[in-house]
């Protein structure tokens, strides 16, 4: 049903847009109406939708997390990772290594991060922002949201914001794969603002703390070798797993 939807929307589209350019008048006034209303068409479907992953997500955090059933996280840590920890801390499962910012969602925030994430899964970066930033006036302490407003700003490009997050999370984190993504996202920033040696540092600590996660090295590649064209990976897509 939602494919032959969407496919109706986008042959709607595409009519448009080919007949846009040589439209006058009446007609140009026509095609701006139809546009209007497949921009209604698609904001409602995407309220529904957020609205359908916040009553979902609610359902299974109450009654099938504890079975193990419908889950749609996966590990930060892949099982099998090499993580290495400090000389001064024995081995510890990637849980005991958790602050309590990093385990524990406050009830308040958690349905305003879960609509958060579904604008950040369609690339909504602006309504994002918005959302993650009312999760953390909600919660301050809560980690995941700061790791998302941070990772949104970077998607805005606002490197400001982004990095004072990072640089809160990295104090504040003991979870090895978030420390690792903070430590790659200042270094790209690093990297934006031409400071490749200091870039290059932060992508080897993110390494160190997470080899698991590639970005770091990847991005490493790319000041060594093409620093007039850097491609960089700021750990992104890693969120859409959440």
């Amino acid at each position: 049903m939602f494919q032959h939807m969407f496919a109706s929307m986008n042959e709607m589209l595409d009519c448009i847009i080919e007949g846009y350019g040589s439209a006058k008048g009446k007609d140009k006034e026509q095609l701006e109406k139809q546009l209007s209303e497949l921009k209604n068409m698609s904001d409602a479907f995407i309220e529904q939708w957020l609205e359908f992953e916040e009553k979902f997500a609610d359902f299974k955090e109450k009654h099938l997390d504890q079975k193990g059933i419908g889950s749609s996280q996966v590990d930060l840590e892949p099982k099998g990772s090499s993580v290495p920890h400090a000389a001064d801390k024995p081995p510890v499962s990637s849980v005991s290594v958790c602050n309590a910012a990093d385990l524990e969602i406050p009830d308040e925030a958690a349905m305003i991060i879960s609509r958060g994430q579904g604008y950040y899964k369609l690339f909504m970066f602006p309504q994002a922002a918005m959302q993650f930033q009312a999760a953390m006036n909600q919660a301050p302490e809560c980690n995941l949201a700061r790791l998302f407003l941070g990772m949104t700003y970077m998607h805005l490009q606002n490197w400001s914001e982004a990095q004072r997050h990072f640089q809160l999370l990295i104090v504040l984190t003991d979870f090895p794969k978030w420390l690792a993504m903070g430590y790659n996202a200042l270094g790209c920033i690093q990297a934006v603002h031409m400071n490749l040696a200091g870039a290059e540092q932060l992508f080897m600590k993110a390494y160190n703390v997470c080899p698991s996660f590639k970005d770091p090295l990847n991005n490493l590649r790319s000041c060594q070798e093409t620093p007039s064209q850097l491609s960089l990976y700021f750990g992104s897509t890693e969120l859409c797993c959440l």
